[in-house]
């Protein structure tokens, strides 16, 4: 029987894994991006800005969503998708917090 390691790591690894996993597609990464400089928008809108189709960019929606770094209201036929701040501003601590401790450790060269 196999199963995931991932118990075996502490949590803000698993943590920084699991964001990092959400956004490891250019796709998710355009709708942050499009969702920070709208502030909020209705998910057509956001199918309009990107090459996919609409079903596509939804899939990639869901995945941010779960993650809980987008937020999204029904409104009649639509969702209206904006950027949790403070999901975001949690994201933005680990990774700085993650890449000073590398940058604290590391050689001045290496190999």
């Amino acid at each position: 029987m196999t199963y995931a390691k991932t118990s075996l790591f502490d949590v803000q690894q698993q943590e920084i894994a699991q964001i990092a996993k959400a956004l490891s597609h250019p796709a998710r990464v355009a709708i942050i991006q499009f969702l920070a400089k709208k502030q909020v928008c209705v998910s057509g809108d956001i199918s309009n800005e990107l090459p996919l189709s609409r079903t596509t960019v939804s899939q990639h929606l869901q995945e941010l969503k779960e993650l809980g770094i987008i937020q999204g209201e029904v409104s009649g036929q639509h969702v209206c998708y904006c950027l949790d701040m403070q999901v975001v501003a949690r994201v933005k601590a680990l990774f700085q917090l993650f890449f000073e401790s590398a940058l604290a450790n590391s050689q001045a060269e290496c190999c």
